[in-house]
């Protein structure tokens, strides 16, 4: 599993990215200064940096400095700012990439993936980033979803809402927590925008195979849940 650190001043933000992170199947650290990276960095085994520019006492370009001097780890940066001279400072002192705040959850993702590519770092775990659920099959690297080898089209929504039901068979959510994981919303009284992407996912599934639309059970008073029908 790839694990990625995350050094981010901002309680809020650094929770953000560590639920965007989970949900996509890494697994996280993270420091809110660069003094508690560079501990993280002498005991963890640690695949791609994510790294805020503005930082109190060191600021992200010190910190990718003082990590250069001894590790070749990729690091992207994050920042608000849309100024290119932080985008070639970034990039001429060690950085691998530069994502703007806000960013959403796949534009993240897909940009770990392109470096952890482009640096030869994802090569070895290729082969081990699918997941295989009876007839169905999610490749987390391309974000391809098949049934019996036939590709389902789905959106991004549909697709969110299948990884997370096949990485944790069995699992019942609620409407309330799919709401929070898959929409980043606080319930607030309705869920039905997510009775309406289960169904089209249902749907979209159950074209190629009646067995792959009952994989996602309705449990009766509470939400759903992704198991082999009986």
């Amino acid at each position: 599993m790839t694990t990625v650190l995350i050094v981010e001043d901002e309680l809020d933000m650094r929770k953000l990215v560590e639920m965007m992170l989970t949900k996509s199947g890494f697994r996280t650290l993270s420091a809110e200064s660069g003094l508690g990276a560079y501990a993280l960095l002498e005991k963890e085994q640690i695949d791609i940096i994510l790294l805020d520019v503005m930082m109190p006492n060191e600021d992200g370009f010190q910190v990718c400095k003082n990590i250069r001097l001894t590790s070749n780890i990729p690091i992207i940066f994050l920042t608000a700012r849309d100024a290119n001279d932080d985008k070639v400072k970034g990039l001429t002192i060690g950085g691998d990439d530069y994502i703007l705040k806000p960013f959403t959850a796949s534009e993240l993702v897909a940009r770990i993936h392109a470096v952890l590519r482009r640096t030869g770092r994802l090569l070895y775990e290729t082969e081990q980033r699918q997941l295989v659920r009876g007839c169905i099959k999610l490749d987390e690297i391309s974000r391809k979803v098949t049934v019996n080898d036939v590709q389902i089209p789905l959106t991004l929504k549909e697709y969110e809402l299948l990884y997370l039901f096949m990485q944790n068979p069995d699992n019942v959510y609620s409407r309330e927590q799919l709401l929070e994981r898959i929409w980043e919303m606080e319930y607030s009284g309705g869920t039905r925008t997510v009775d309406t992407h289960i169904k089209t996912l249902r749907l979209k599934l159950g074209k190629q195979s009646k067995e792959a639309s009952d994989y996602i059970q309705t449990v009766w008073g509470i939400g759903y849940r992704f198991e082999k029908a009986k």
